[in-house]
């Protein structure tokens, strides 16, 4: 099994629609987010919406953009 190097592009000819991009997230400092892998947590540093530090109480992460599994609350 091989991996695509680059994602497929739609055809204008094609019969079916093309894929939709997902809105991108936007967070503010101070945030509350709940993450599905790490809990509740507490935005506390954006790097130019590329990533940000979200406080877990426990520990402190960093995620990076899409925010995959990171949810407003």
């Amino acid at each position: 099994m091989t991996k695509r190097s680059a994602p497929r592009r739609h055809l204008s000819t094609s019969p079916f629609k093309a894929p939709v991009a997902p809105p991108a997230k936007h967070f503010a400092l101070g945030e509350r987010v709940s993450h599905d892998r790490y809990g509740l947590g507490k935005v506390i540093g954006v790097e130019d919406e590329t990533a940000m530090l979200v406080d877990f109480g426990s520990h402190e992460v960093r995620i990076a953009s899409p925010y995959t599994g990171l949810h407003k609350l």
